[in-house]
C-alpha cells in the first residue's frame, strides 16, 4: 500500500514550501473575481504602507517632544501635543480600514477557495473515488479528513496567508524606512585592535543586524520541530471529530451492538493522540517562548545601554536617545519578524502542506480518472449492452474478465452469487463510478440505481423523497401517492417535516422510501441492490409487483441483486456469480440462465 498522502515523507526547503504556497494561492488572483481580488490587495497594501509612513512621524515626533521636555519649552510641548493628535487620528483611520479590508479579502478569497474545492471534489465523483483509493495499490492513498481540509484548513490558509504575509511586507517597508534614521542617528563607533583603531560607522544598524540574525538562527533551531507537531496535531483532531460523528450517525446500531464501551474506548485512544501530541507541541512552544520572551525583553534596553555614554556625555540630547531607541526598536523588529512569528509560520506551513497534498490527490485523480475508467453511457442506447467488461478490485485483482452481457427492454433480471463475489461492484461499473473497470457499455439513459443503503439527507421529508431533484419538480400529490404506493402511508402526511431521517427512519423503512423515490420519477430501467432485504415477505412482493409493472410500462427493464429465492419470482432470467478456478485470471465469471 502506498504512503498516505496525509503524512509528510520529507522535509521540503523554504523555497519548495514558498512554491508550494504560491501556487495555492495564486488561482484565486487569476479567477473570474481577479479585478476585484486585486484592487482589495492593492488597497490593503496601500494602507499597510501608509501605516509604517505614519509611524515614521511617530518617530520623528518623538525627537521633538522630549527635547521639548527636557528644555521645559511649554510652547512646543502643546504644539506637539496637537501633532501627535492628527498622526495618532490617521493611525487609528488606516488601522481600522486596514482590518475591515483584510477580513473583507479573507473571507471572499476563503468563499472562492471553497467553492473552487467543493465543485472539483464533488465533480466527477472525485469524492468517491479518492475514498476508493486507500485500498487500490497502484493508487497513492488519499489524504485523511477531506472535510477537515475544505473547511478548516482553508480558513486558516487564507488567515495566515494575509496576516503574515501583511506582516512581513511591513517588516520589510519598516525596515526600509528606519535604518536610514538609525544610520544617521547612532553615530561612529571607534576601536582599537592590534594596534590600530578601526571606525565603524552606524554602529546601531550593524548591531541590530548581529542581533537579529542570532536570535533568528537559535529560534529556528528551537522550534523547528513544531512544523510536524502542528501538521500531525490537526490530522489527530480531525481523527477524533471524525469518530465523534459516526458514533452520533451509528449511534442505534452501536446501543444494539452493546458497543458503547468499545466506542468509549476508540474515541479515548484517539482522544488520547491529541492530547500527546498537544502536549508535546505545548513544551516545544514552552521552549520557544522563552527565549523569544528573553530576546523580546533584551531589545527594550539593548539601545539604551548602547548609547547611554553618548548621552551621559553630552554628545547627544533627550529627544534624539529617545529616537534613537525607537528607530533601533523598529529595525529590530522588522528584523526579527521570523523570531516573532515562527510558531504561526509553522501553522501556517503545516496547513498549506495539507492543502497542498489534498490538491495533489484531486489532481492524480484528474489524470487517472480517464485511463481507468473506459466505460462511457451512451444516452439513449435502447437497451444495456456490456462487451469485453474486466472489473478489478482496488487491491488489484481481477473480479471478472472479458464478460459480455445484454439486457433487452421487458426483461427482468436476478442476479445472484455468494457474499462478497463483486454483485454490488458489478452495478457500480454499470453505474460509471466504479475506476477499476474496462470495456464498453451503453446503459439506457432513463435508469435508476438503488443501493444497498439508500442515503436519506437530513432536512424535510419532502427533499429527501425527491433527492437529488428539488422537491419543487413534485407536486404534493405525487410526492403523498409515491410515499403511500412504497408502503409509507404515515409519511404521507409530514412532507415538511424535518428530521434526521437516516436515524429516525428503521432500514425497512428507509429501503421502502429509496422505493418511493423510483416510484416517484418513473425510470424505465430499474438496478435494485437488496432494495428489500429489510422488508417482510408480503411487502417485499408488492413492491417487487409494482416496481416490475412501473418499468415495463415504461418499455424498460429491471435487474436485481437478491439472496432471497423469492425475489426469483419477479424475474425471468438469471445471472449467477461463479467461481472460476484457481489461476484463471478472474475470480468469477457470470453464467446466465432462466429465473
Amino acid at each position: 500500500m502506498a504512503t498516505s498522502a496525509s503524512t509528510t515523507s520529507s522535509n521540503p526547503s523554504l523555497m519548495q514550501t514558498m512554491r508550494r504556497i504560491g501556487r495555492l494561492a495564486a488561482p484565486y488572483f487569476r479567477s473570474e473575481e481577479r479585478w476585484m481580488a486585486r484592487g482589495l490587495l492593492l488597497a490593503v497594501v496601500a494602507l499597510n504602507l501608509g501605516t509604517v509612513y505614519m509611524l515614521v512621524l511617530n518617530n520623528q515626533w518623538f525627537a521633538r517632544f522630549y527635547d521639548a521636555l527636557q528644555e521645559k519649552n511649554e510652547t512646543v510641548f502643546w504644539r506637539e501635543i496637537v501633532v501627535f493628535c492628527w498622526i495618532a487620528a490617521g493611525f487609528i483611520v488606516m488601522a481600522i480600514l486596514k482590518f475591515y479590508l483584510t477580513q473583507l479579502l479573507q473571507l471572499k478569497w476563503r468563499a472562492w477557495m471553497t467553492r473552487n474545492y467543493l465543485q472539483r471534489w464533488m465533480s466527477n465523483n472525485t469524492f468517491y473515488r479518492l475514498e476508493l483509493a486507500r485500498y487500490a495499490q497502484h493508487l497513492d492513498a488519499p489524504p485523511d479528513n477531506p472535510d477537515q481540509r475544505i473547511q478548516e484548513d482553508m480558513q486558516l490558509f487564507t488567515d495566515y496567508t494575509m496576516n503574515l504575509s501583511m506582516g512581513l511586507l511591513n517588516a520589510v517597508v519598516t525596515l526600509v524606512s528606519f535604518v536610514g534614521i538609525l544610520w544617521g542617528l547612532s553615530g561612529d563607533f571607534s576601536f582599537t585592535l592590534g594596534g590600530r583603531e578601526f571606525t565603524v560607522a552606524g554602529s546601531m544598524v550593524w548591531l541590530a543586524l548581529v542581533y537579529c540574525i542570532a536570535g533568528t538562527i537559535i529560534t529556528h533551531y528551537i522550534g523547528r520541530p513544531l512544523i510536524g507537531l502542528n501538521f500531525r496535531q490537526q490530522r489527530y483532531e480531525a481523527d477524533f471529530r471524525h469518530h465523534l460523528v459516526r458514533v452520533r450517525e451509528y449511534s442505534e446500531a452501536i446501543a444494539l451492538d452493546r458497543g458503547a464501551q468499545v466506542e468509549h474506548g476508540q474515541l479515548g485512544k484517539r482522544f488520547g493522540a491529541v492530547l500527546g501530541n498537544y502536549l508535546q507541541l505545548i513544551k516545544k512552544q514552552k521552549n520557544l517562548v522563552a527565549f523569544t520572551a528573553s530576546f523580546s525583553q533584551a531589545s527594550v534596553i539593548f539601545a539604551f545601554i548602547v548609547q547611554a555614554p553618548r548621552f551621559f556625555s553630552g554628545a547627544i540630547q533627550l529627544g534624539q536617545l529617545m529616537q534613537v531607541n525607537s528607530a533601533f526598536g523598529r529595525v529590530q523588529d522588522s528584523l526579527s519578524w521570523f523570531v516573532d512569528n515562527y510558531d504561526r509560520v509553522a501553522v501556517w506551513r503545516a496547513t498549506a502542506d495539507r492543502l497542498t497534498s489534498f490538491e495533489a490527490a484531486m489532481q492524480a485523480h484528474a489524470n487517472t480518472a480517464g485511463a481507468l475508467e473506459q466505460m462511457p453511457a451512451t444516452g439513449g442506447a435502447p437497451a444495456l449492452q456490456a462487451d469485453s467488461l474486466s472489473i478489478a478490485l482496488p487491491d488489484g485483482s481481477t473480479l471478472l474478465d472479458n464478460a459480455a452481457l445484454s439486457v433487452q427492454p421487458g426483461d427482468s433480471v436476478l442476479l445472484q452469487g455468494p457474499s462478497g463475489s463483486g454483485k454490488s461492484t458489478l452495478f457500480r461499473a454499470l453505474a460509471g463510478i466504479w475506476p477499476f473497470a474496462k470495456g464498453r457499455a451503453q446503459v439506457p439513459e432513463n435508469a435508476m440505481f438503488i443501493p444497498q443503503r439508500p442515503y436519506v439527507p437530513d432536512g424535510t421529508l419532502r427533499d429527501a423523497l425527491a433527492y437529488p431533484e428539488p422537491a419543487d419538480h413534485y407536486s404534493d400529490a405525487l410526492l403523498r401517492q409515491a410515499l403511500e404506493d412504497a408502503l409509507l402511508p404515515d409519511l404521507a402526511l409530514r412532507l415538511d417535516d424535518s428530521d434526521a431521517w437516516s436515524q429516525k427512519l428503521s432500514g425497512g423503512e428507509q429501503q421502502r422510501l429509496a422505493i418511493a423515490r423510483v416510484l416517484l420519477k418513473k425510470p424505465a430501467w430499474l438496478f435494485a441492490d437488496e432494495a428489500t432485504s429489510a422488508l417482510d415477505a408480503q411487502a417485499e412482493r408488492t413492491l417487487y409487483q409494482r416496481l416490475a409493472a412501473q418499468v415495463h410500462a415504461a418499455g424498460g427493464a429491471m435487474v436485481s441483486i437478491a439472496h432471497r429465492a423469492a425475489v426469483g419470482d419477479h424475474h425471468q432470467r438469471r445471472w449467477t456469480l461463479t467461481p472460476e478456478p484457481e489461476g484463471a485470471g478472474a475470480r468469477y465469471r457470470i453464467v446466465q440462465s432462466a429465473a
